[in-house]
């Protein structure tokens, strides 16, 4: 259970909304969507919240081939909102990176009444969309696993505080054994919605402020990261490569929907 309110996240989403249209038109906003550990049931007393924003290009920017939108916005208070250009983020769906899959569940959003119909296409076939490419899913999880292992001792300046106090990043190890177990339920065939949301999260959130010792810490991650190698190796002999043919249609069709609207929108101004 989450130790933030609905009413708390959903407020603080409201405050990152505001501040993202003093970068962008309204009518440019696709969707800002939470990010992180509420999505989990692993928010607690010291979360933050951050956000991913997808927006629309504008004709000129297609016309002139400008770099489509991806940065990320530091709030004065270090929360972050992710900006995305929508042609951007369909291609990361097809990546399968768990890290942006999650939007497609998170119940702390607001998506513009404009685009809603085409988002909702896409939060309807959500599960599809989660395992539209098994293997492409299963080395992308392996890959945040194995950054997470060796960042939990990496001296990142925003994590030294961690650091200093513990020897190690709590947090890390952390993510670190909450993606173990996501492998674990992803390849068992549980829904990418189940899989989602921790079945040990009060361990997980004393994990995340300290738990163990840094011995014990290394221990436990070198277990993890080999018992996710062993998890991943085996599923890799005998998994199809193949993609979802379906949810690369769907994709193609949401985004070029969503797009003739926006463009569309702007000539009509």
């Amino acid at each position: 259970m989450n130790f933030h309110t609905d009413e708390w996240i959903m407020d603080r989403v409201r405050e990152h909304y505001n501040e993202a249209l003093e970068h962008f038109p309204e009518d440019r906003i696709v969707g800002l969507f939470y990010q992180g550990s509420a999505n989990y049931g692993l928010d607690y007393i010291g979360s933050d919240v951050d956000t991913k924003l997808i927006v629309t290009p504008t004709f000129e920017d297609i016309a002139m081939n400008r770099k489509a939108v991806s940065t990320t916005h530091i709030r004065k208070n270090e929360e972050h909102i992710d900006f995305k250009d929508i042609r951007l983020y369909i291609q990361t769906f097809r990546k399968q990176n768990l890290n942006f899959l999650e939007i497609l569940y998170t119940p702390y959003c607001i998506v513009n009444p404009l685009y809603k119909n085409e988002w909702n296409r896409l939060v309807t076939a959500r599960e599809d969309i989660a395992h539209y490419a098994p293997v492409q899913a299963i080395k992308s999880m392996r890959g945040i696993a194995k950054e997470k292992y060796f960042a939990m001792e990496h001296h990142y300046p925003s994590r030294m505080e961690w650091i200093n106090k513990f020897l190690y990043d709590p947090k890390q190890l952390h993510h670190l054994l909450r993606v173990q177990e996501y492998i674990a339920r992803y390849i068992s065939g549980e829904s990418y919605k189940d899989c989602l949301i921790s079945l040990q999260p009060e361990y997980l959130k004393k994990v995340k402020v300290g738990h163990h010792t840094l011995e014990e810490a290394r221990e436990i991650a070198n277990s993890a990261i080999t018992h996710i190698d062993e998890m991943c190796d085996e599923y890799l002999k005998t998994c199809s490569a193949e993609v979802d043919k379906e949810v690369d249609a769907l994709l193609d069709d949401v985004q070029y929907n969503i797009m003739k609207i926006a463009i569309k929108k702007e000539f009509d101004k």
